[in-house]
């Protein structure tokens, strides 16, 4: 199936670091724009962590116009908070995308490994090197957040077409409408 060229960014929400990935689909072909990172360890106070995610995707957004975000779910661990942060940041890097009206893609970290690996439980550094030979990266990254966020977009990019396993929001009454129990 030929896919439509476009901008695809992919985000590893975090709040002590955020990754992320910009590849632009031409001919039918990914190919790799940007692999990076949003230090916040830096930062004590979480709500300060929150405005600078916001920037910063606003800021990549502002830059490299993509037609379409894929984001990292939140997986389910045993630390309440951590899940309460983890859930705010993608939160507020969803909110980014949806101020600029770009739709966004969810996709369950076992669903992101498996379509670059072809195992759901692939670790870290194989879900990373398998996305050094597909979009022939020569240095792959310190921490492997960015590839975890490039990794959702080469996801998305696979996906094409698909709708399966995904959460998808193209606006604020999209999202309230998938959330109504989210409105007071």
């Amino acid at each position: 199936m030929k896919q439509p060229d476009r901008i695809i960014l992919g985000i590893d929400p975090g709040t002590t670091i955020m990754g992320f990935g910009i590849i632009q689909v031409l001919n039918n072909q990914p190919k790799l724009v940007q692999l990076n990172e949003l230090e916040l360890k830096k930062y004590k106070d979480h709500y300060l962590k929150l405005k600078y995610i916001f920037q910063r995707t606003i800021s990549l957004i502002d830059q490299y116009h993509p037609d379409e975000i894929a984001i990292e779910a939140p997986f389910f661990g045993k630390n309440v908070q951590s899940m309460l942060k983890l859930g705010r940041a993608q939160g507020v890097a969803m909110a980014a995308g949806l101020t600029r009206e770009i739709p966004i893609t969810e996709y369950s970290p076992k669903k992101i490994k498996m379509a670059i690996t072809g195992n759901g439980n692939a670790s870290k550094e194989q879900v990373a090197k398998m996305l050094q030979q597909m979009l022939h990266i020569k240095i792959l990254p310190k921490n492997l957040d960015a590839t975890d966020g490039l990794a959702a977009a080469v996801c998305h990019y696979f996906n094409y077409g698909k709708s399966a396993d995904t959460k998808n929001y193209s606006s604020w009454s999209a999202f309230v409408k998938q959330h109504p129990s989210k409105i007071n």
